[in-house]
């Protein structure tokens, strides 16, 4: 979580550190123990005993999404727009241009004709939305990234507008019942994209979080988490039928429903456990973990598990690759993404500020 001016935004929370990683670890597991045996990159040897329980991994995404809420409405907090934008870019883009380039780079030694590996893929990915130039992404998870990107810009721009903190209740109720009238009446694929509806009761949920979290519970947040609750339910039943086009078959709705439950439970215990976690530099290390993991490993763990499992067996060939993948993600994070990030800052910050002042666009959060 990254840091901010104020005495509140400087607390590190470790639980939310390992929580990151948790749902990191839950969709890898469903891309390796059930995805893989159903959709490309697909696996020469699955794990179809694991496949049962892997297949609610997918929900690590909307866990993401829950803890991305909170973080980066607490770290908001205080900011203008500029300094927030600044941070955002060097906590996101370093480990996304050195990840996506090692994995292309994997890809293309690979020659793996179901891989994207020609050069102007490469290109397209170095603006993250790939599929804006028509090409497709590098790794297929960097569709979150996106949505991801799309919550940082209306931060941002809640920040320059300087509503952020004195109408994030307002704004929250709004975005909500825009999201549940498209998802339920319109069902407009330029407004899901831009609003992200779809996903917007996580991302409303952590942000709801927090504010309760640092301002108090109010019957007016409750109710809009309990509405933020409600939605991510008909999200994760709307996915059952995703499951059925795509698997031929998906949990019931109540097995759904109860994991949507536990996400939010994992969650709120991590909020609950903030101030008893301290962030040792061993859950800081481990939550630094997360972000190269999750970019890394789909496809070109892929490849490594097929091309390991027929010499060492299955179950060996997965303790392997993610024995690498926890490795390479230790170097990126320690090596790469952390000593980077202040002197990055610092480089954009100027810039910027003038930037904005020049198109008076400097207006305090």
């Amino acid at each position: 979580m990254a840091s901010g001016a104020t005495g509140r935004k400087s607390e590190r929370m470790g639980s939310l550190d390992l929580l990151r990683l948790v749902a990191a670890l839950a969709v890898l597991f469903f891309h390796y123990l059930f995805h893989g045996s159903y959709l490309p990159p697909l696996l020469a040897n699955g794990y179809p005993e694991a496949g049962s329980l892997a297949i609610y991994g997918y929900m690590g995404v909307n866990l993401f999404f829950l803890i991305s809420g909170f973080v980066i409405a607490w770290s908001a907090e205080g900011r203008n727009w500029t300094e927030f934008a600044a941070a955002r870019f060097a906590r996101l883009y370093p480990g996304f241009l050195v990840c996506m380039t090692a994995s292309f780079i994997v890809q293309t030694l690979a020659a793996n004709p179901t891989l994207p590996y020609d050069p102007s893929i490469w290109a397209a990915n170095l603006f993250i939305v790939a599929p804006a130039f028509n090409r497709p992404f590098v790794d297929g998870v960097y569709w979150s990234i996106v949505m991801e990107i799309i919550f940082y810009g209306w931060i941002a721009i809640a920040l320059f507008l300087g509503v952020f903190s004195r109408w994030k209740l307002q704004i929250v109720a709004a975005w909500l019942l825009i999201s549940v009238i498209n998802e339920t009446v319109i069902h407009s694929t330029a407004l899901q994209f831009v609003l992200i509806t779809q996903y917007a009761p996580y991302f409303a949920g952590g942000i709801l979080a927090q504010h309760i979290v640092a301002k108090g519970s109010s019957i007016e947040a409750l109710v809009l988490l309990g509405a933020a609750f409600l939605l991510s339910c008909r999200e994760v039943a709307s996915g059952a039928d995703w499951m059925q086009a795509n698997f031929g078959f998906s949990p019931s709705l109540a097995q759904l429903l109860a994991a949507n439950v536990v996400v939010y439970g994992l969650f709120g215990g991590a909020l609950l456990l903030r101030r008893r976690i301290a962030p040792t530099p061993l859950v800081l290390m481990l939550g630094g973990l997360t972000y190269p993991l999750y970019l890394l490993h789909q496809e070109i763990g892929t490849l490594w598990l097929n091309a390991l499992s027929p010499a060492v067996g299955r179950w060996v060939a997965l303790a392997i690759v993610l024995t690498a993948l926890l490795s390479a993600s230790f170097v990126i994070s320690f090596f790469i993404e952390k000593p980077i990030r202040k002197p990055l800052i610092s480089l954009l910050l100027p810039p910027l500020n003038m930037m904005a002042s020049k198109l008076r666009l400097d207006r305090p959060a």
